[in-house]
């Protein structure tokens, strides 16, 4: 194997004259040269252009890395240097680099979709492949979330890019809703005044306006449903306080909250 990769590169270089070494180092010169200058363009391009800064840093470096490769084979043509024999080896490292990085390739992928298309920001509550969290770093293989109890959870970007996603932040607000149940003796007005009531509260937005309604009768009691529209920085303050809230005005109220039972008449 040895001898053959030998022979094969010996194939490849062959020999230089002085003449020709020199002619490669002023095409090296000006390709440098013609480099410089299309990059210094690319950068001007890309800061007027709308895209995130990290995408910009990715693209820039991936057409420097072209434009050198291109150098190089120019350089080389101008050695004699075999370039069948030469764009054949490279071929084979590069499919064999390329099966073995498949998996970095795609979360790669995935990263550049992300940040061209900002589907979510640094900050942002989201929720996706059941997992809801704020992000917390977005990188070009991965994204981080925190969790609402305090884990660290790493998401390939392969897999966001392509999953369902939800953003709750970006709206800047969220509904809040819960459901509740009363018993058949309360009037369903007086249920429906009480739950608005226990809605108005600190960090609840006024527009939309706290509402209820009655959504659906059960065996032992009426279901009803109350929702409030809150800021999305607010959303959990105000579920858990919302929880309580209602209990303390159905008391004032004298609503009973039922649970499930049975009543049994007999007849004599």
């Amino acid at each position: 194997m040895s001898s053959q990769l030998s022979s094969l590169l010996t194939q490849t270089i062959g020999t230089f004259s002085i003449s020709t070494i020199l002619s490669a180092a002023v095409t090296l010169l000006i390709c440098l040269v013609v480099v410089r200058v299309l990059l210094k363009l690319t950068r001007k391009l890309l800061a007027g252009s709308k895209l995130d800064q990290r995408v910009q840093k990715y693209i820039l470096a991936g057409i420097r890395l072209l434009l050198y490769i291109v150098t190089a084979l120019i350089v080389a043509d101008c050695l004699h240097i075999n370039m069948t024999s030469l764009v054949a080896l490279l071929s084979v490292g590069s499919l064999g680099i390329t099966l073995a990085a498949e998996d970095i390739l795609g979360n790669v992928a995935g990263g550049l979709v992300i940040l061209s298309s900002h589907p979510f920001a640094i900050g942002d509550f989201v929720e996706v492949s059941g997992t809801s969290g704020t992000v917390d770093e977005i990188s070009l293989n991965h994204t981080k979330l925190v969790t609402p109890d305090g884990l660290m959870v790493m998401l390939p970007n392969k897999e966001l890019a392509s999953s369902r996603m939800t953003n709750y932040t970006v709206l800047g607000r969220r509904r809040v809703t819960r459901k509740i149940t009363a018993s058949y003796d309360a009037p369903t007005q007086k249920v429906i005044d009480a739950l608005v009531q226990a809605g108005t509260m600190d960090n609840v937005l006024l527009t939309p306006a706290p509402s209820a309604c009655v959504s659906s009768y059960g065996d032992s009691a009426i279901a009803y449903t109350l929702r409030v529209w809150v800021k999305t920085e607010d959303y959990w303050d105000v579920y858990f306080a919302l929880t309580q809230r209602v209990k303390d005005v159905f008391d004032e109220q004298g609503i009973t909250m039922t649970y499930p039972h049975l009543n049994v008449h007999l007849d004599k």
